[in-house]
């Protein structure tokens, strides 16, 4: 029997860069879960990045947008974040009750804070809500200064595996085979036609075939 294209996408996932590794990031917000049965959670962008500058970018599962964040709305985003750091009991795991979502906050500012967050926030007890309210209001974040943000390049990552539905020819010079084991990087504007973040695209290249993503990468970030 044929297993779930979810269930097939969970056991292959793809090599992914850790959205951590975005230079100048003072709030890394990441969501994992899928729109999709065969979305690749791993390779979309982060729902959520705060640079030093005050831009910010707000990702969904495919895509970003970029904006930016006022000083005043910057140092009410810095307290909040401070509350969030005085919660008793804080540690790099944190369960909200029941639910299977799970979301990884990064604080680069001042001490490092990298935190894997399960559950729905909408069930997390009192002590706790300072850092739900939190979750809940990056994740859906939106600002009057975003606009579509069009990566430079993406990253690219692969698996030697099908789906069903056939696949596209891979037409460019480097190999998938070569972001089996690290992702490589792509150029954006040879990505217009392509599915991007989570969605995954299937290629033939030779007599094999690949489950590819391309995650949009933010500036200066790199795989």
């Amino acid at each position: 029997m044929r297993a779930p294209a979810g269930v097939l996408l969970a056991a292959l996932a793809v090599p992914a860069a850790a959205a951590g590794q975005i230079p100048n990031a003072v709030v890394v917000l990441e969501v994992f879960g899928r729109v999709h049965p065969d979305d690749v959670p791993e390779s979309a962008p982060p729902r959520f990045v705060l640079l030093e500058d005050g831009q910010v970018f707000a990702g969904g599962s495919r895509r970003l947008a970029a904006g930016r964040l006022s000083p005043a709305e910057a140092k009410a985003l810095d307290r909040r974040l401070a509350e969030v750091r005085k919660l008793p009991g804080l540690s790099g795991t944190v369960r909200f009750g029941g639910g299977e979502g799970r979301q990884r906050l990064l604080l680069r500012r001042g001490r490092p804070l990298d935190m894997t967050v399960l559950g729905d926030p909408g069930q997390a007890a009192p002590a706790w809500r300072p850092l739900a309210a939190l979750l809940e209001d990056l994740s859906r974040f939106d600002h009057p200064s975003l606009r579509p943000y069009a990566p430079a390049s993406y990253a690219v990552s692969a698996r030697e595996a099908t789906l069903p539905g056939g696949c596209r020819s891979w037409p460019f010079p480097e190999s998938p085979a070569e972001s089996v084991f690290a992702p490589r990087t792509l150029p954006g504007d040879s990505l217009r036609d392509w599915p991007s973040g989570a969605s995954p695209a299937v290629v033939c290249a030779g007599d094999k075939s690949y489950i590819v993503t391309f995650r949009p990468l933010l500036p200066g970030e790199r795989p």
